[in-house]
């Protein structure tokens, strides 16, 4: 039995894990604001946005595409590059916001548990760091949940194929706790998906808004520890 030189098993080693951590084909990860993390979040937070700019809590790997407009986050022409919050979540939470689309494309989209930084660098598929909550997409057609790859085999799909109403404002409830998902609309079971290796840990703490093209309004931001 050959046995490898120590050197080239910690290099072998630290390849491994530097490729485990390179975003996937297709996104890249921006550069966190310097200075000291913001604290995660360990009791009920939450952000109406009655303000004017959209402040320090974010970082918008597409500051174009984010602004605020009549005290709602407004997102348009994202291209998936989400505005993530930079307030690590509970492990289990309990996230809540109102949300509604001007178009009629639909197309309402957040990701959570992702790594708080990863954005598409092209317009083809997008593999996410986290779960992707999608209402309406593709041209308003199809809902799903996915983990990491929205155009991938691993989601929960609402076979019903309701369609976003252009102007209706929504009520979203998502409720993560152990392996379990569950994505309510206006008090009503969406989607519930089941991971039986659930995403967690530094690389997957984030929440972020997220877009295609569609005209979006998110507002009532709520995040609170699970019970």
């Amino acid at each position: 039995m050959k046995v490898l030189p120590f050197g080239l098993i910690v290099l072998a080693a630290a390849a491994v894990c530097s490729k485990k951590h390179e975003p996937p084909r297709g996104t890249a990860r921006a550069d966190v604001p310097k200075g000291p993390p913001l604290p995660a979040i360990t009791a009920p937070w939450h952000d109406d946005f009655s303000r004017s700019k959209i402040g320090g809590d974010y970082l918008a790997t597409k500051p174009d595409a984010y602004r605020i407009v009549d005290g709602k986050l407004n997102a348009h022409g994202a291209y998936n590059h989400p505005l993530w919050l930079r307030k690590k979540l509970p492990r289990d939470v309990v996230i809540e916001l109102d949300v509604w689309s001007n178009s009629p494309a639909g197309d309402i989209k957040v990701e959570a548990f992702g790594d708080g930084r990863t954005y598409a660098t092209t317009r083809g598929a997008y593999t996410a760091s986290g779960y992707v909550f999608i209402f309406g997409g593709w041209h308003n057609s199809r809902s799903i949940l996915a983990r990491r790859n929205e155009h991938g085999h691993h989601m929960g799909v609402d076979k019903t194929r309701r369609k976003v109403v252009p102007h209706k404002h929504y009520h979203w409830k998502i409720v993560r706790k152990g392996k379990d998902v569950d994505w309510s609309i206006d008090g009503k079971l969406f989607i519930h998906y089941h991971d039986d290796s659930p995403l967690e840990g530094d690389e997957h703490a984030y929440f972020g808004f997220n877009n295609w093209q569609s005209d979006l309004r998110f507002d009532n931001l709520q995040i609170r520890p699970a019970p």
